[in-house]
């Protein structure tokens, strides 16, 4: 069965990195939308970098806001570069929000055949099976979801 169109969330994690590379390459004939959420629920979530809340921006200011968005660019510019690698081209989608449910919703308001994503974005000492955002996706999805680990 071929797919026409897959979604791969981004959150800067190794893992939504090497979700992206494997869009790439084992569906070189598909649409691929790469989306990023900033989350103001979460203040590191929105961070593709590591998140030091001592040097950060104040949670939910201005300057916080500016910095994700700034953090944000960066991500999906990056996303382009990857692209760029397999002469391909990305649909970039951004949404504010509860990445889990903003996922969800723009799986089942599009024409998503497939959703790519990392099994967990968090680098923890004790590597969870599911994180809460790929946990969410994975049983709300109304398409079929291919977990990287």
């Amino acid at each position: 069965m071929g797919l026409d169109h897959v979604l791969v969330p981004m959150d800067g994690s190794p893992l939504s990195k090497q979700a992206l590379r494997i869009a790439l390459e084992e569906y070189p004939d598909t649409a691929v939308t790469v989306l990023h959420v900033i989350d103001p629920s979460e203040p590191g979530y929105s961070y593709p970098a590591e998140f030091d809340p001592d040097v950060e921006p104040l949670h939910g200011s201005e300057e916080w806001y500016e910095r994700a968005e700034e953090l944000e660019d960066e991500l999906l510019s990056e996303a382009e570069g990857t692209a760029e690698d397999y002469d391909a081209e990305l649909t970039l989608e951004t949404a504010v929000g509860t990445p889990g449910r903003e996922i969800v919703d723009l799986a089942s308001e599009s024409d998503i055949d497939q959703i790519i994503i990392g099994s967990h974005g968090r680098s923890d000492e004790e590597e969870p099976l599911l994180g809460s955002v790929t946990e969410t996706v994975v049983f709300r999805s109304p398409v079929r979801v291919l977990l990287v680990r």
